[in-house]
């Protein structure tokens, strides 16, 4: 199995290891499953507010063990994240994974700027994406991600994320 990257992907150990951005409305919230179905594997997860609430996490790719050559040779890079809304409130979702030089510089990214997930849609959804032949030189991947409720209700009402991961095979 491949090492996560990620620290805390579902929110076990509360917001620790994520940096917010945006911490908008009441913020961001760990909440336990409250019978989202299609659930994933983990019990907790991420919950947004009604305002835009974005964190963010910077993996170090020396610092996890890789070397610069192994690195320089483009290994695949996967990235996933899961996502959901609740069923009495649409929500707004989001996700970025940037590849980045040490010197913080772009190499290649994965975006999704603007997704609305009806109320009606409320399982959870995983979406993935893999990074091949995207030059040498990467050194640092930067995962943001985030949301917000679309009905404006103070509260946790946002998109709801956990089981984020970063692997490299």
């Amino acid at each position: 199995m491949l090492k996560n990257l990620i620290r805390n992907p579902c929110g076990e150990e509360g917001l620790d290891h994520w940096q917010d951005i945006h911490n908008g409305g009441d913020g961001w919230k760990v909440e336990n499953d409250v019978g989202i179905p299609k659930y994933p594997y983990h019990m907790k997860y991420f919950a947004a507010s009604f305002q835009q609430c974005c964190k963010t996490q910077v993996i170090d790719l020396l610092m996890q063990g890789y070397s610069e050559e192994e690195l320089d040779t483009q290994p695949n890079i996967m990235i996933s994240d899961w996502y959901a809304t609740r069923n009495d409130s649409g929500s707004s979702y989001e996700l970025q994974v940037q590849l980045l030089s040490d010197c913080h510089n772009l190499i290649s990214e994965f975006n999704i700027t603007y997704m609305a997930i009806p109320e009606s849609d409320f399982s959870f959804n995983q979406v993935s994406h893999t990074f091949i032949k995207y030059g040498p030189g990467v050194r640092f991947i930067k995962f943001t991600h985030g949301g917000k409720s679309l009905k404006n209700w103070k509260g946790w009402y946002g998109v709801r994320v956990t089981g984020s991961s970063v692997t490299i095979n």
